[in-house]
């Protein structure tokens, strides 16, 4: 995918919004936002809760501490297909707060909560994944640090997420903030991480295991743990919040990602974009994600994800929003968009 032409029509400040009379501006928010009515200029597909009658999940304040229950309640017919071989997807977005982290982690349990084997890889300092799916990642764990910088086994670090079997992370500790200085004089700086994962996902094929999904959630830069991730991943999966400023670095984005093909990962492709934080009462969410879908196309997934406050909450719990509240908005358009995910590739036999 080639960035579009600047000027008019490009990713930026859409013309629709700039004309005088817009009046566009940011209403008061007094209480939880739910997914609004879609623009008439917006595709946008609404999420429902599909539970098997009887095992629904109550909204008496309950936070289930398994997706065990609700993954086997599901019809048969609705279990996620297994891809044809491990996708390995690098959540990325130079620009911070757009919901990378939030979307990786949930996008990961909804994959495992259908029976899919899913590996996050940390790569953050702020270790806001690892803290999501109640990982330990305090100072001297064994982390992503050690696989980057010492040349770790994967195997050795990595743990499984407590509330949702089948999910492992390789957590990320505060060390990681020295990690880009120290790989700046390192040999093959960037080939660091798709080492150590091809030499894990050989070795568990070897043992006839594989991962479904391997997530890598990336910080908010376009430094050496990013570029490594970018390195080390197959497809791209793009949180863009449906605010102004998330545009502006999407062009950016789409020149990092030309400049890796080029000189270090000829495979890497777009795999899906999600829009995160979308609030229906207003019509610059509207318009930003119509702007969106006319320069990306079908690689946006027709599902949107919602301003939640229950999505806000779940991480103060060391939960993702699919085990904190499975009955809400947030984790309903999360277990649609995985299976938008999980529908784009091709299945195994």
């Amino acid at each position: 995918m080639t960035p579009p032409p600047s000027g008019s029509g490009s990713l930026g400040w859409p013309e629709t919004v700039i004309r005088a009379g817009a009046g566009l501006g940011w209403p008061p928010v007094s209480r939880e936002t739910e997914l609004g009515p879609a623009s008439s200029t917006t595709a946008l597909q609404t999420c429902e809760v599909r539970w098997v009658s009887g095992n629904a999940p109550k909204r008496n304040g309950a936070k289930p501490d398994s997706l065990t229950t609700t993954a086997a309640s599901q019809p048969p017919h609705r279990r996620l297909p297994r891809p044809a071989e491990t996708r390995v997807m690098v959540v990325a977005n130079q620009k911070g707060g757009v919901g990378k982290t939030t979307t990786a982690v949930n996008i990961a349990a909804a994959l495992a909560s259908q029976g899919l084997k899913v590996l996050v890889v940390d790569l953050d300092p702020q270790g806001n994944a690892s803290t999501a799916l109640s990982i330990k990642h305090d100072e001297g764990v064994p982390s992503a640090y050690e696989v980057l910088i010492d040349g770790i086994d994967i195997a050795d670090v990595r743990a499984e997420c407590p509330h949702v079997p089948g999910l492992f992370v390789v957590p990320a500790t505060i060390d990681l903030a020295g990690a880009e200085i120290e790989l700046v004089s390192m040999v093959a700086r960037e080939n660091r991480l798709r080492r150590a994962l091809d030499a894990h996902l050989l070795a568990l094929s070897l043992a006839g295991q594989r991962y479904d999904y391997v997530l890598i959630d990336c910080p908010p830069s376009l430094g050496l743990l990013t570029v490594n991730a970018l390195t080390a991943g197959r497809e791209m999966l793009i949180p863009i919040q449906c605010e102004y400023y998330a545009l502006e670095g999407v062009s950016q984005l789409m020149r990092t990602l030309e400049q890796i093909r080029e000189h270090l990962n000829p495979d890497l492709t777009v795999g899906a974009i999600v829009l995160t934080m979308f609030d229906g009462r207003t019509r610059l969410a509207s318009q930003v994600a119509a702007e969106v879908r006319a320069h990306l196309g079908a690689q946006v997934l027709k599902t949107v994800i919602p301003r939640s406050v229950r999505i806000s909450e779940a991480p103060s719990h060391g939960q993702t929003v699919l085990t904190y509240d499975p009955g809400s908005s947030g984790a309903m358009c999360y277990l649609e968009a995985a299976r938008e995910l999980a529908s784009q590739a091709k299945e195994a036999p």
